[in-house]
């Protein structure tokens, strides 16, 4: 691609703008608390503990602990957005060159009247992260521009959301449902939610959906929209089972709180002492690490999911909680929001060893989830088993192929989870997770009258542990969100093909369950949480917008990607691909040339790759599959030996040449 500097871009824009003020002395402080700081035009935003800030009459540059990464707000008076984005840039760095990848609009929000977004080209082996943001106020824009490694990005997400989610223009009023009685759920509300529900599946290509709401303790819709299979008649239903992925997390922690009652473990007490075989990288490290810590995406353990989604072959639960021996965290316990998925594994199988010490863990583990968690709340469809579940009544995984069209989608990668599944191995059903639901409104009663978990214990699961950003916290596989005065509780789930949410106003007695059997379904399900306050509040419509500014982003970022792929991959390229490489942490990749594509084989899962040319000469092959699309392998070189290159936000991995096996 031709490279074109920022500012030659805007001023073909038109740019006219300036940042507002005059060079000065640069303020710097050290933030010692999350403190609230305002820009000179009035915006207001958070700054988050630990940073630096550097103040000029025009700008606000923040600086993490690392100090390898920049956060900038600048204030500009500018004609229009490109104008504004030019000129926070000749402020913050004047030198910058970087091309522009996309813009895109965003849907306004906060009261800021107009939003954009722009995303800039990087190289994989430059590992950073740079996007910048226009937002409009009246006559006054507010430049944010993120500039950052990407191992930061990741470890300190959440600072970086807590300041450009308060962002706000000068004496914005936030939306606030406090004091607000929830409207009830009547026939009329329940078809605006299914109605924004079938919209937003049209939009965004998601085949299937499965859907509950609660109200005033009972279920007032369950059911399904949408069909299994697409291109196949069969329709969801109520007990269509979909993998629920990390919405598995509530359930463990459900378990762990029952053994709480059961005095079997505290939630402050030493890991160790309850399953002495329990080991991250050093002893320092695991003795610190108590059994809340599990769950509470708070110890600073970094997420380090390739080695289980790519290595999974002859991983077992005992070697997946074994593998905490060689992680060690990059925070501070306490310190940053950093969400592990193999720790929270480690806590469901600590908490089945207590009921079943002579079994093998995973076994174990099943079992204590059918015998104190499914059985007693009626989930009578749930399970871990894959054959039971596929040979039923469920939805198949979807995906987009290159092009962005949705496909039917292999099941291989899923199976992943299994040595890992306490963490997201579940399968369940609308009506299902309702009950679950219905139990956590109740405060831990089931509908009989029986007490399955007590109040304590319950609720302790809630307990805000880590901060994600303004107003959003985790707890114990539950986040809390307060943004509107209110307690919203939520969980997400995200694997191959499937996408999925449960919430809960436990305030209000509300409820909401949606499983999606497609990748784009974890857009619904952000959208689907700001429609339910709306139709319950009379809040401001502003999800329908949001909807339709989502489908048009994702439209517009797929073309943008499928310029410079080459499909199949550049012959040439692969070509000088070995045909066998292998990673210690990942194991073998085997390269398969098959009717004029080229297929990377990690042997239970496989994908056709795409080339890329990057703009720092080197190439990239790219998986285009559905539901495993965009894993970037770099071609580079090893102790003198071809190697490809793969990186997760904190880690690199390198497969290197290999003679065959």
């Amino acid at each position: 691609m031709h490279r074109i500097g920022i500012l030659a871009v805007a001023l073909s824009f038109g740019f006219t703008g300036t940042a507002v003020g005059q060079p000065a002395d640069s303020g710097i402080e050290l933030i010692s608390a999350d403190t609230p700081v305002a820009t000179a035009s009035g915006a207001t935003f958070t700054a988050p503990s630990g940073w630096r800030v550097t103040s000029t009459p025009s700008k606000k540059v923040l600086e993490p602990p690392e100090a390898d990464s920049h956060l900038a707000l600048v204030d500009v008076k500018a004609a229009n957005a490109a104008a504004a984005v030019a000129a926070g840039w000749a402020s913050y760095r004047p030198d910058a060159t970087r091309p522009v990848r996309l813009t895109t609009p965003q849907a306004p929000q906060n009261g800021w009247e107009e939003r954009h977004f722009y995303s800039y080209e990087t190289s994989p082996n430059e590992k950073a992260v740079v996007y910048a943001l226009a937002w409009r106020a009246g006559e006054d824009w507010t430049v944010v521009i993120v500039d950052a490694s990407r191992a930061t990005f990741e470890k300190r997400n959440a600072a970086f959301s807590l300041t450009i989610g308060s962002l706000r223009p000068k004496g914005y009023q936030r939306e606030m449902f406090t004091g607000k009685k929830a409207q009830a759920l009547d026939a009329e509300q329940i078809t605006l939610l299914k109605d924004f529900v079938q919209d937003v599946m049209q939009q965004l290509g998601i085949p299937g959906v499965g859907l509950s709401l609660i109200d005033g303790g009972k279920v007032v819709f369950q059911g399904g929209l949408g069909v299994k299979t697409l291109g196949k008649p069969d329709p969801v239903d109520a007990d269509t089972l979909f993998l629920a992925a990390s919405n598995t997390k509530a359930m463990t922690t459900l378990l762990l709180a029952e053994l709480v009652d059961e005095s079997k473990l505290r939630w402050d007490q030493p890991v160790t002492d309850v399953y002495p075989g329990f080991k991250l990288g050093n002893a320092e490290t695991t003795r610190q690490v108590l059994v809340k810590h599990l769950l509470c995406a708070c110890t600073g353990l970094p997420r380090q999911d390739f080695e289980w989604l790519f290595n999974y072959a002859t991983a077992t639960p005992a070697s997946s909680l074994a593998s905490l021996a060689t992680m060690q965290p990059t925070s501070r316990f306490g310190e940053v929001y950093q969400y592990s998925n193999v720790m929270a594994g480690a806590a469901g199988y600590v908490g089945a060893h207590l009921v079943r010490p002579n079994e093998e863990l995973g076994a174990a583990y099943d079992e204590a989830m059918r015998s104190k968690v499914f059985g007693p709340l009626g989930m009578t469809r749930t399970t871990f088993d894959f054959p039971t579940a596929i040979n039923g009544n469920f939805a198949s995984p979807h995906g987009d192929d290159v092009d962005g069209k949705t496909f039917p989608a292999r099941m291989d990668n899923n199976y992943s989870v299994l040595p890992l599944r306490p963490a997201g191995g579940m399968w369940t059903s609308a009506r299902d997770l309702s009950k679950y639901l219905l139990m956590e409104l109740a405060l831990g009663v089931l509908p009989d009258g029986t007490r399955l978990v007590s109040n304590e214990s319950l609720v302790e699961r809630r307990r805000p542990q880590i901060l994600m950003g303004e107003d959003t916290a985790y707890g114990m596989g539950l986040v809390i969100d307060t943004r509107y005065g209110i307690p919203v509780v939520y969980h997400g789930g995200s694997i191959f093909g499937y996408k999925s949410d449960m919430i809960f106003l436990p305030d209000h007695g509300v409820g909401a369950v949606v499983l999606a059997n497609a990748d784009t379904g974890g857009f619904l399900t952000g959208l689907l949480r700001r429609r339910l306050l709306e139709v319950l509040f009379d809040g401001k419509p502003e999800a329908v917008e949001q909807a339709r500014v989502t489908a048009a982003q994702r439209i517009a970022n797929i073309a943008k990607n499928r310029e410079r792929l080459v499909v199949p991959a550049d012959a040439a390229e692969a070509g000088k691909l070995a045909a066998n490489y292998v990673s210690p942490a990942l194991g073998a990749l085997r390269v398969v040339k098959q009717d004029g594509a080229t297929i990377f084989d990690f042997g239970k899962w496989r994908s056709a790759v795409a080339s890329r040319r990057n703009d720092d000469g080197t190439t990239s092959f790219i998986s285009i599959d559905p539901t495993v699309s965009g894993f970037n392998f770099v071609v580079g070189e090893r102790d003198g030996k071809r190697a490809l290159i793969v990186r997760a936000a904190q880690q690199e991995y390198a497969f290197v040449e290999a003679a065959a096996p």
